[in-house]
Formats: structure tokens, sequence, C-alpha cells
């Protein structure tokens, strides 16, 4: 099995019929690791549809394949990809890492200001986080609203995250801050330029030697 057997695209009304089979996998997913993705109806999943705020992947022979969506907080300051999950039978095909991008590039082009978060303690979505520019942060770098914190309630550590007063929990929490990477690529552009006025003024006193 190949990555081009999967069609990876923005979810819309016509895939409302998978929802039910997406809830069901987050949770048994979510009860197999023994952390959790925060435990979604599939009503809030077909409302993420509608909204065009969600990407899905498809086998080519239809099945359903994997999924992602997009929430945001505090009036579109902050964006999490959430609920990413892949079907059992299509792991290990870098699915997730597909869906990953393209969630990314949703989140990019509907809040191109909003700094992209996620809480994960898997080492491979930590990874493609780290391939997008996300960077490790502390808790308190995330978003304050408490519908967001809300969500983890669902989880088995939930105890654990509260008895630190959300300081801390198993989780990594990573963000992508969009003016971060625009300085640090304004600095680079300077540190550059530089570099090339002093080799030209470096030419011109060598010529006039």
């Amino acid at each position: 099995m190949t990555e081009n057997q999967f069609i990876v695209r923005l979810a819309t009304d016509i895939d409302t019929k998978y929802a039910n089979q997406i809830c069901s996998e987050m949770e048994t997913s979510a009860k197999a690791r023994g952390t959790g993705i925060a435990k979604r109806s599939p009503d809030y999943i077909i409302k993420k549809m509608h909204e065009s705020k969600a990407i899905i992947a498809l086998h080519a022979d239809g099945r359903w394949a994997g999924f992602c969506y997009v929430e945001t907080w505090e009036d579109g300051k902050y964006v999490a990809n959430s609920g990413l999950i892949v079907s059992p039978e299509f792991r290990k095909h870098r699915l997730a890492k597909q869906i990953k991008f393209k969630i990314f590039e949703l989140s990019r082009k509907k809040y191109p200001e909003a700094k992209i978060f996620g809480l994960t303690t898997g080492l491979a979505v930590m990874k493609i986080n780290s391939e997008l520019g996300y960077e490790p942060v502390t808790y308190s770098e995330l978003t304050d609203d408490d519908q967001f914190w809300a969500g983890c309630k669902s989880c088995v550590n939930y105890e654990i995250l509260m008895s630190k007063e959300r300081k801390n929990c198993l989780c990594t929490a990573m963000l992508y801050d969009p003016l971060d990477k625009e300085q640090t690529s304004k600095n680079s552009n300077n540190n550059i330029l530089a570099s090339i006025d002093t080799e030209s003024l470096n030419m011109i006193i060598e010529n006039e030697q």
C-alpha cells in the first residue's frame, strides 16, 4: 500500500456519513493509549465539516482512513489542530503526516495571524509538529480559554492537569507562532544582506590595493 492510494482533502457535507466511525475510533484509540483525545460527538464532527474546518483522508476505494479538525480560541488568536486520528488498518503509511500538513495549511489560510498549538503524548506527532515549525513551550503560552481546558475532562489524566493548576501534565505543549517565524526570517535576511555588504566592501578594498 502506498501514499498515492489515499485522498487527503477538505471535509465537506458529503463526508458526514463517516462521523460516527470517526468518533468511535477516537474513543477507542484514546483508551488504548491511556491518554485522551477530547471526546467529541458525531454532531460536533459534522459541524466542523459544515464549517470547512476539517481534513479527511479516504482510501481510493472510499473507505475512511483519517481525520483532523480545526478549533479556535480567544476570537481566533489561538488555533488548535485537534482530533488527529488514523484508522488502524491504514497506520504506518505516513498518512498522519499528510493529514497534519493539510490541516496546518488550512489553519494558516483561515487564520494567518493565529498561534497554532497542540498537546500531545505521541512522539510521531511531535516530530511532525517540529517539521512544521512548532516549538515546545510551557502551558502558560497556550490559550487561557476555559472551554479549551474543559475539553480535557474526558482524558484519564485530567485530575493530574487540574492538580497542577493547568501548568503541566503528561502531554507536551507545542506552539507555532507566525510572528516569531516572521521575525526570524527578517533577522536571517538581514544577516544575509550584512554578509553580502561585507563581501562587497572587501572586494572594493582588494580592487583598490
